[in-house]
């Protein structure tokens, strides 16, 4: 899990600093991001982001696709092939459907949870054991993927302070989690592309 927490704060700092007071527009149907991985000298992946606008069930969402794919040397040892995809509420970003199709190194999973928001519950399909079961969900839970934008149009990175907390439920592989950040602050990066001003969050 402290994974997904890594990659949900990477996520958000690449891009708070583009949306810095909250809104439901923070991003919008076409935007696309793409990670180049690199493990020392080499490139070891590659992952995309982007986002759909479609309809669930009736309802007005976006679906956002979100793949991964080793490269290069790694590719022959330790081959990745992720794919991740969330349908969440146009208007308060809840989910209403997450998948999660991975394969890593030989370890797969092909995991839908379907969000019952007005019950409470998740329906959790483990298609690659042919087996579901239903769990309570607490309050307005994100998934894994649908965090990293719910996150984007409601954080006000203009009036965090050092030391702040940001709280969030989630849900994820059968399980509630209670997910924080605390703001450690603001640095200035130097990268290829000039300088680049940064916000520092540790779970």
């Amino acid at each position: 899990m402290k994974s997904v927490f890594t990659l949900i704060i990477f996520l958000f700092s690449l891009t708070a600093g583009e949306s810095p007071v909250p809104q439901n527009n923070a991003f919008k149907t076409g935007e696309w991001f793409k990670f180049r991985i690199h493990y020392g000298i080499f490139n070891a992946s590659y992952a995309t982001l982007k986002v759909h606008e479609t309809k669930y069930e009736g309802k007005d969402v976006f679906h956002v696709v979100g793949k991964g794919k080793s490269t290069g040397l790694l590719d022959l040892f330790f081959k990745v092939d992720d794919n991740y995809q969330t349908y969440f509420d146009k208007e308060d970003g809840k989910p209403y459907r997450f998948i999660r199709k991975i394969n890593e190194g030989g370890h797969t999973k092909n995991i839908e949870i379907l969000f019952d928001h007005q019950n409470q519950k998740a329906l959790v399909k483990d298609k690659k054991r042919k087996r579901e079961s239903t769990h309570n969900i607490e309050g307005k839970v994100q998934d894994m993927l649908s965090a990293y934008y719910y996150l984007r149009n409601n954080i006000d990175a203009t009036k965090l302070k050092k030391g702040d907390e940001v709280k969030m439920k989630m849900f994820f592989d059968k399980e509630n989690y209670n997910f924080k950040l605390k703001f450690l602050g603001r640095e200035t990066l130097k990268t290829k592309f000039g300088k680049v001003p940064c916000l520092k969050f540790r779970p």
